[in-house]
């Protein structure tokens, strides 16, 4: 651990804020202002965290959804219990997984899926924010069959080459589509939410039969990019694929 590092620790407002109310993570402050802005959560509602170590984010919607509502949080990592949420651990993309959260939903849809997920970082900006848009792009599609119409979609992006791939699928399943930098986030960061509300009914017709991954597939051909098959040297735990521009 860097002495730097250690130093921006200490003086990271957002983490002693978040240590002394008793939140995980400063990660939890995101997700109060993205709620502050876009009350993407109500009473009542039925919430997925998906990505949810270590529970700061999964903290936050229990408290939004009080009594009457459900929070279901997963991650491929281990989990501490959260109070008044239930805990999978799991992949998104895998269908018993699914199978599990269909089970604690016990018939209901989802109001709402927020998604802080980030794959294991290699330092390669490049590479990091390939793995992530495709992450959060499966992410959404993994969510759709679940999520109510009118429902809530929110989820991290890192600002780069093939976003607005993502975001134009994201246009096709809801009304209201808006990237949003929380001030909580670190000045240093490129991240940036994906904030989407009022799930349509169906898709648009320009999306009929695609998912939101086969679409970010044909955003990316047009800027002459590819995806290649895994990289062995890319620890990313879900085995996402890097782009890189075709010859």
């Amino acid at each position: 651990m860097s002495k730097r590092w250690y130093q921006e620790n200490r003086r990271d407002p957002w983490r002693r804020q978040a240590k002394a109310k008793g939140y995980r993570a400063r990660s939890a402050y995101k997700l109060k202002q993205i709620q502050d802005k876009f009350e993407v959560i109500r009473k009542g509602d039925y919430v997925l965290d998906i990505g949810c170590h270590p529970g700061g984010w999964t903290q936050v919607a229990v408290e939004e959804v009080g009594d009457d509502g459900h929070v279901i949080g997963v991650d491929l990592l281990s989990t501490s219990p959260v109070e008044g949420a239930t805990i999978l651990i799991g992949n998104i993309t895998n269908p018993k997984t699914m199978e599990q959260i269909d089970k604690e939903l016990e018939g209901h849809f989802l109001n709402c899926v927020i998604s802080d997920i980030s794959p294991r970082l290699t330092g390669r900006y490049d590479t990091d924010q390939a793995i992530s848009l495709e992450l959060s792009t499966m992410v959404l599609d993994a969510s759709m069959p679940i999520l109510t119409p009118g429902g809530s979609f929110v989820t991290k992006i890192f600002q780069g080459v093939g976003i607005e791939g993502l975001i134009e699928a994201a246009r096709m399943r809801f009304s209201n589509v808006q990237r949003y930098a929380p001030t909580a986030s670190r000045n240093s960061s490129s991240e940036t939410y994906l904030v989407c509300r009022n799930k349509l009914p169906k898709v648009k017709k320009e999306a009929m039969g695609r998912t939101a991954y086969e679409q970010l597939k044909d955003h990316l051909k047009g800027l002459d990019i590819v995806i290649e098959e895994d990289d062995p040297e890319i620890d990313s735990k879900i085995g996402f694929r890097k782009y890189v521009k075709s010859k």
